[in-house]
């Protein structure tokens, strides 16, 4: 009998621990690492030869919004696509527990624009056999999954169970029994396998806001009660704390002691989202990074999770969230396509919206292009600027944008970046108080495809630009996020872990166009990035990826409190 169900041979071993590669073989048994060393490839059922690859522990993904999309899509893609073995969940508050049953209906509503999530995928998608946090869980268990996921208690549905959506969203002071019964759902949350608590606190003027143009309830969450929800976990000892908010910078005290005080009150790890470079505003990361220095020199653990991907989107006013930290633009998009057109058609709105924005798009109508017309009497705007059609025009940019959009039903893809250049990112990725990766995975899946990140990371940053060597890398991708997360056995590759590997050509390792995939619930269609050069993925020791496709495997697990039962 063979002693090993699967042994890599002549594997190139980059482990995730930043000590330099070596060659060796693996033996897994029973989804774990059972040897490192070298093996006789006889003692296995099966045998990968590794010869001229990389083996790598699988990425870890801490900012995803797979809470709906796993209920269609075993392998959370595009995560699953590039070597992402493990994701959390939950993130920035939001989620789908505890909802009651006639809350379902304004649960997907709110995603449709918050996270704009496509009501279509939801309503056709999720099975909705759950009522509390624990039940959601438990059908996430039951549900088939290419990865593994380790889920965040999300507040803000905790939030509505108590108080009630209305007085919820009112940013009213919850009472000391509100306060007791939020917290006694975190402890709920947290007994049942959650990792810890998330929210997004992004004022009134959020620029991600509900689907009727009003701030989520945790834009509105007062300061206390964050404290009061960070005390939970300091009587546990244990989790970690995940929020949004805006930007710490040198004018922004307050946020900066927001999250100060979360980590000193709760003693656990805080992860600020999100630190990005931009090429018009060098001092803001420069700042969260100093920021995030001085956290450490105080004794807190506060990571800051860096956007390390080109930073592209490309939208439509069919599929809009971008602008709401505007007051007239958050009133002009609310509502279905022919509401919204007819809005944005209004001329007398029109002066309310002519002015350069400032949202989580762009900088500048200078870097917002034309990017494809559905209408052919309208394709002599692509590939081509705002600024530079509303000079030739005559007209502000704000009225060439609308003029397209409403001449093109609303159609027309516009492309816009925050430019960000190579040595900027550099100074994020290099800084070890920064987290590699938001992948917004499950959320915005028509404007952008920041999934790809692995991938980009290890063929851009390590082989083409020599930013980072390739056990920083690894390091970065696997073992840094496992520890701040708390998952308490991934990460590295080592004698009794789970065997979440990739297997990798590193030479011919690249990211793919992207292209528009028609592949959800409910007709609904995405962007996504494929990757090529993946070998071979294994999750608990299966192979999910063969050849950049997948198996079909689903060995992927819920990581109750950071493990697998």
């Amino acid at each position: 009998m063979a002693s090993f169900d699967t042994i890599i041979t002549n594997g190139m071993i980059v482990d995730g621990t930043r000590l330099p590669r070596y060659r060796a073989d693996i033996g897994i048994k029973d989804g774990r690492i059972a040897k490192i060393g070298r093996l006789d490839p006889g003692d296995a059922a099966r045998v990968i030869d590794a010869d001229g690859l990389i083996v790598a522990p699988g990425f870890i993904d801490l900012h995803t919004h797979y809470d709906a999309q796993v209920f269609w899509d075993p392998y959370c893609s595009i995560s699953g696509w590039h070597g992402v073995t493990s994701c959390v969940i939950g993130n920035c508050g939001f989620g789908f527990a505890p909802v009651a049953p006639e809350m379902r209906e304004r649960s997907m509503l709110t995603m449709t624009r918050v996270e704009a999530i496509p009501y279509a995928c939801m309503k056709d998608g999720m099975p909705w056999d759950w009522v509390t946090f624990p039940e959601f869980l438990a059908s996430i268990e039951r549900t088939p999954k290419g990865v593994n996921l380790l889920p965040y208690v999300p507040v803000a549905p905790i939030m509505v169970w108590v108080m009630g959506l209305e007085d919820a969203k009112s940013g009213r002071m919850p009472t000391d029994a509100e306060h007791a019964a939020m917290c006694k759902l975190i402890h709920e949350g947290m007994d049942a396998g959650g990792c810890g608590w998330s929210a997004q606190r992004l004022g009134v003027n959020s620029p991600q806001m509900d689907y009727d143009g009003t701030p989520m309830v945790t834009d509105v969450m007062h300061h206390e009660t964050s404290l009061v929800f960070a005390k939970v976990l300091a009587e546990r000892g244990e989790g970690f704390i995940q929020q949004t908010l805006i930007s710490p910078t040198g004018d922004n005290r307050d946020a900066e002691q927001h999250f100060e005080d979360l980590a000193r009150v709760s003693g656990r790890p805080v992860l600020y989202n999100v630190v990005q470079a931009s090429d018009r505003f060098p001092e803001r990361h420069r700042n969260q990074l100093k920021w995030l220095e001085s956290c450490r020199d105080q004794g807190l653990r506060v990571y800051g999770q860096g956007v390390t991907t080109d930073p592209g989107f490309v939208f439509t006013f069919e599929d809009w969230n971008m602008w709401d930290d505007d007051a007239a633009w958050r009133e002009a998009t609310p509502g279905t396509p022919a509401e919204r057109k007819a809005k944005l058609a209004d001329p007398a709105r029109r002066p309310s919206l002519r002015h350069e924005t400032s949202g989580i798009v762009s900088d500048s109508f200078d870097s917002i292009y034309v990017h494809q017309v559905m209408n052919p009497a309208l394709k002599g705007a692509e590939n081509q600027t705002l600024r530079e059609l509303a000079k030739r025009q005559g007209k502000h940019p704000v009225d060439v944008m609308l003029d397209l959009a409403v001449a093109d039903d609303l159609k027309t893809e516009f492309y816009t970046t925050i430019g960000c250049s190579l040595p900027y990112l550099a100074e994020i990725v290099r800084n070890d108080l920064a987290i590699l990766g938001v992948s917004d995975g499950g959320a915005h899946t028509k404007f952008f495809t920041a999934g790809r990140y692995p991938t980009e990371t290890l063929a851009s940053l390590v082989r083409e630009h020599g930013i980072l060597t390739l056990e920083e890398a690894h390091w970065k991708l696997s073992a840094v996020p496992a520890r701040c997360a708390g998952f308490r056995d991934r990460g590295t590759l080592v004698e009794g872990a789970p065997a979440d590997i990739v297997i990798y050509d590193y030479e011919n390792l690249r990211v793919l166009p992207q292209e528009i995939a028609h592949d959800l619930p409910g007709n609904e269609w995405r962007r996504v990035q494929r990757a090529e050069g993946y070998r071979y993925v294994l999750v608990n020791g299966e192979v999910t990826i063969r050849d950049d496709q997948p198996t079909g495997a689903a060995p992927g697990k819920l990581l109750r409190h950071g493990v697998a039962a």
